[in-house]
């Protein structure tokens, strides 16, 4: 057994009980803020309306669902009480886990899209935030296959726009992520899949940025107090800690940490102005 630190489980954890003690379920997905104030308490129907209409895309009738990185199992959970049998392909053993718990009636399997394999066949191929992780034409070719006569493939996600630019310093005020959206549609143009729906929701989930923001901004003014408490009554303790973080931490990180913490670069409009965040509904050319 490794012994370095799982940071990614501890962050998905510390994630997950933070969502859960807010809205009282395991989500980390976008929320569609249409009608909604955008307040820490309005998160849970935000989520819950995104949901709604990504189900809206679903068969009225109960069927086979492959949700494809089911997250914590919070989807799965939900498509099971409307009647649906659901099949989960997760690669992170955490939420792996948290799948099992949470949809309980579900089969799990976890493991990478890219390595699973079945001859089973599904009504719906479900990607909701989980596309932008596997490429592109893995993503599609393998989910074709795996569809039965007559299904679909339901693609919700973010994509990055041609304006998007990685970064090559420290400072990262372009938010978002994903596929680049021109390469997607060459890509899709290529098979044999043509789009029965397609809806753009980037305004609508973009206010999720700045509520994040703003919880990260709560750490920062907290952080920034207690640093401001040390340097005036305790500066060697406070010189110590300094020294102890700067040996932990790289410099590059440290400043991208007091960005996150203390700006509030990353947020709405720059997410609007660089991605697109779609609901698309795929289905085998006749």
């Amino acid at each position: 057994m490794s012994n370095k630190l799982d940071t990614q489980s501890i962050g998905l954890d510390v994630g997950l009980s933070f969502v859960k003690w807010l809205t009282g379920a395991e989500n980390l997905h976008y929320g569609l803020w249409d009608g909604l104030e955008l307040r820490a308490e309005n998160l849970g129907r935000a989520q819950a309306a995104y949901t709604d209409k990504l189900f809206d895309l679903l068969p009225k009738t109960p069927c086979r669902i492959l949700d494809i990185g089911g997250g914590a199992g919070e989807t799965a959970k939900k498509l099971i009480a409307l009647g649906h049998r659901v099949d989960i392909v997760i690669p992170s053993p955490f939420l792996a886990d948290r799948c099992r718990a949470n949809a309980p009636t579900a089969t799990v399997h976890e493991m990478p899209f890219e390595a699973f394999e079945t001859d089973d066949r599904f009504d719906i191929c479900l990607f909701s935030e989980s596309f932008q992780y596997i490429p592109v034409d893995i993503a599609l070719d393998k989910a074709t296959a795996f569809l039965a006569e007559g299904g679909a493939i339901i693609v919700s996600d973010c994509f990055r726009t041609e304006a998007y630019i990685k970064p090559k310093t420290d400072i990262r005020p372009i938010v978002g992520g994903g596929h680049i959206i021109t390469r997607f549609r060459r890509l899709l143009a290529d098979r044999p899949l043509e789009i029965v729906f397609e809806e753009d929701i980037t305004a609508a989930v973009a206010p999720s940025i700045d509520l994040e923001q703003g919880l990260f901004n709560v750490f920062g003014h907290a952080m920034t107090r207690v640093d401001d408490e040390l340097t005036a009554k305790k500066p060697k303790a406070r010189w110590l800690l300094d020294k102890v973080l700067k040996a932990a931490i790289k410099s590059r990180s440290r400043t991208r940490l007091y960005q996150r913490l203390t700006e509030q670069s990353r947020n709405a409009q720059v997410f609007i102005d660089h991605n697109q965040y779609l609901m698309v509904k795929l289905q085998v050319r006749k």
